[in-house]
């Protein structure tokens, strides 16, 4: 910088200043560009969609805290579980669209996708799962520190792993739509966890939440999935509407929220705390999953994007905050 400065007979010293303002405006560029590209990741891995599964994580850190505990040490932990939930969902999405970047590509539905794209670097979108999973781990470390509760820093690795392989599955199972549900299903019963590893031995409802999760995440993938049927069959990718044909797979959707809708029953029954708002909500849920399928068999394709997102958004903000104010009156 000091080098471009020259002495010159009569001339004002400004280089120094005009070099120092060219630095200044390059390092708010490069800080600019790395704001654009945290935006662009944020948006393409869909931020916002972590409404499926934190009203859960939320909902099971109401049942897990002790009656006694001090309300103050409960928000304290429950900020942490959000950060958790946050981290945690931005590692598996980064990792699934590192891992499917050459299918997403070749794919015209997802190839506007920032990495499939180009438009985020292979070696960005690495750095930004790392730094998420850097995130949760010292997140988890923190219920350690100020808690005293070892376990969440214990498991985050096998979370991490757990979260991270849904991304692999199907390349080589029709049930990958399982292992999805099966990784938002941990969310519950990681904040359980998180707030008092106990709450596991005393609170059956935990396990039948965690279960609803599972089966109801997957059985709107496989709805989701219907879009690339032609797709998947093309590259050998599996998934149960490429091994049994949509409308098989449909059937298999509706089976799977039959299920769930069982398993959010016996959450209601099993927990005293549950009364007549949770059991509202049940029957608003089941109302929503009939909309759900309502609607995909009248507009197919065409009402994907309802059917899909806006109807189980509002299922898991319903069952979350109805089951938080049965907890808390």
């Amino acid at each position: 910088m000091f080098a471009a400065y020259r002495r010159m007979p009569g001339a004002c010293r400004t280089a120094p200043i005009v070099s120092d303002m060219n630095a200044g405006a390059t390092l708010r560029g490069e800080d600019q560009g790395l704001r654009a590209k945290l935006v662009m990741a944020a948006r393409d891995i869909k931020l916002a969609h972590s409404i499926f599964a934190m009203p859960f994580a939320i909902l099971a850190s109401f049942l897990a805290r002790p009656s006694e505990a001090r309300w103050s040490r409960f928000v304290g932990q429950l900020a942490l579980v959000v950060a958790c939930m946050v981290a945690a969902r931005t590692w598996a999405m980064m990792v699934n669209r590192i891992a499917d970047r050459a299918y997403d590509a070749a794919n015209p539905r997802t190839a506007r996708r920032a990495v499939a794209s180009g438009r985020l670097g292979l070696g960005e979108a690495r750095l930004i799962a790392a730094g998420a999973a850097g995130a949760f781990v010292g997140v988890c470390g923190l219920f350690a520190v100020f808690y005293g509760n070892i376990w969440p820093l214990a498991l985050a690795g096998l979370v991490l792993g757990w979260i991270a392989l849904y991304s692999y599955t199907k390349r080589f199972t029709a049930l990958c739509h399982v292992f999805l549900g099966g990784a938002l299903a941990v969310s519950p019963l990681a904040a359980a966890i998180a707030i008092d590893p106990t709450s596991l031995t005393r609170t059956p409802a935990l396990y039948f939440v965690a279960g609803f999760v599972l089966v109801w995440v997957a059985g709107f993938d496989v709805i989701y999935a219907l879009q690339d049927v032609g797709f998947d069959v093309e590259r050998g990718l599996h998934s149960i509407p490429s091994k049994l044909g949509p409308e098989r797979a449909i059937v298999v959707s509706r089976v799977l929220h039959a299920v769930a809708m069982v398993l959010l029953i016996a959450a209601w029954r099993s927990d005293a705390r549950f009364g007549v708002i949770f059991g509202a909500a049940c029957v608003m849920v089941f109302g929503l999953l009939v909309a759900e399928h309502t609607i995909l068999a009248k507009r197919g394709r065409a009402g994907l994007n309802m059917a899909f997102f806006t109807v189980n958004g509002v299922v898991s903000c319903v069952v979350g905050a109805a089951g938080v104010w049965d907890s808390l009156v």
